[in-house]
C-alpha cells in the first residue's frame, strides 16, 4: 500500500495504477516498506491501486491484484532499514512496478474492494502489533529490574533509587492498562466484529505503542551507554516501539478517528439523561443557580 510520492497513511491517496488491457490488467506504480519482498521465500506480493481514478466514492476506486515477484517489470530497487535496522519488524523494500501484466483473476473479491480489503487486514494486523508490544514491554521491564539490581551509583542499587522504582511502578502500571485495553478489544473483535470495536481497535493502536516506547526509554536511561548498544536489546526494540507508531496508521490518524466517533457518540442521546449537558445556562438558570448556590448573592449585598 505505502508509497513514497503520496502520504499513505490516507489510503485513498495510492496513486498507483492497475489498467484493464484485454484478459489482463498492467500495472504501473511505486512502493516502499513492502514487507518480504527481499525474503526468499516470497513468492507473491499483494499490490494495491487505483482502477478508478475518476470515480464518485474514493473508497472504491482501489483495487488489489496478486503479482508474482518475478514477473517482467517487477523490480526490488533496494531494501529499507528502520532506523538502522534491517529487518525490523519485517524485511522491508522499495518496489518499482513497470507494465507488468497479470490476468484478470488475479484481482481480489473485484474491482473496487481494494479499500475494504486493507481495512479488513488492518483491525487484526493492529491488535496483533499490539499484543507483541505488550511481550516485548514485558521483556523490556524485566531486564530493567534485573539491571537495577545489579548497577551500584552513589552508594545503592539503582533498584534502591526513587527515581527508578517509580519507572518501574509506572512501567507495571501502563503494561497492565495495555493489555486489558487490548483484551477488551480482542473481545468486541470477536463478539461484535471489527466494524463495532473500530474505536476500541484505535485505542489500542495508539496506546500500547507509546506505552511500550516510553518503558524502552526508561530501560535505556537504567542501562546507561550500554542501552544505546543492541547488547540488551533495547536499541531493536526502541526502533520497532517507535516504527509501530506509523506503521497501519499513525498515531494522529487513529486519535481523529477516535475523537470523531466519541463526538457522534453523543449526537442521538439527551444530556438530560447523562448529566453530560455542555450548553451555557440561561439567565434564569444563572440567577437561581446565584440565590441557591454558596457564594454571595449579589441582592444581598450591602455596598
Amino acid at each position: 500500500m505505502t508509497e513514497p510520492d503520496v502520504a499513505s497513511s490516507d489510503a485513498t491517496n495510492v496513486a498507483s495504477l492497475i489498467v484493464r488491457d484485454g484478459d489482463d490488467y498492467v500495472i504501473n506504480g511505486r512502493k516502499w516498506y513492502t514487507t518480504g519482498a527481499t525474503d526468499p521465500r516470497c513468492k507473491i506480493i499483494i499490490f494495491m491501486g487505483q482502477t478508478d481514478p475518476d470515480g464518485a466514492d474514493r473508497h472504491r476506486r482501489q483495487s488489489m491484484v496478486l503479482v508474482q515477484n518475478d514477473a517482467p517489470g517487477v523490480r526490488v530497487v533496494r531494501s529499507l532499514p528502520v532506523l538502522g535496522f534491517y529487518g525490523v519488524p519485517d524485511r522491508a523494500s522499495e518496489v518499482v512496478f513497470e507494465n507488468v501484466r497479470v490476468p484478470v483473476g488475479n484481482i481480489l473479491l473485484g474491482e473496487g474492494r481494494g479499500f475494504e480489503l486493507a481495512q479488513r487486514r488492518l483491525g487484526p494486523g493492529r491488535i496483533h502489533h499490539c499484543m507483541r508490544l505488550i511481550g516485548l514491554s514485558e521483556r523490556v521491564l524485566e531486564r530493567m529490574c534485573r539491571r537495577a539490581e545489579q548497577r551500584i551509583a552513589f552508594g545503592k542499587t539503582l533498584a534502591e533509587q526513587t527515581v527508578t522504582l517509580e519507572r518501574i511502578a509506572e512501567a507495571r502500571i501502563m503494561i497492565e492498562q495495555s493489555r486489558l485495553l487490548t483484551l477488551k478489544a480482542a473481545h468486541m473483535m470477536d463478539t461484535v466484529g471489527n466494524k463495532a470495536a473500530r474505536q476500541e481497535i484505535a485505542m489500542i493502536k495508539v496506546v500500547a505503542p507509546n506505552m511500550a516506547q516510553r518503558i524502552v526509554d526508561w530501560a535505556i536511561q537504567a542501562f546507561g551507554g550500554g542501552g544505546t548498544s543492541n547488547d540488551h536489546f533495547l536499541a531493536a526494540a526502541l526502533a520497532t516501539t517507535r516504527l509501530l507508531r506509523l506503521a497501519d496508521g499513525p498515531d494522529e490518524v487513529h486519535r481523529n478517528q477516535i475523537g470523531r466517533l466519541e463526538i457522534r457518540r453523543y449526537q442521538n442521546t439527551d444530556p438530560a439523561l447523562t448529566g453530560g449537558e455542555g450548553r451555557q445556562l440561561s439567565h434564569e438558570e444563572a440567577e437561581a443557580w446565584s440565590r441557591g448556590g454558596l457564594w454571595p448573592n449579589p441582592e444581598d449585598l450591602t455596598h
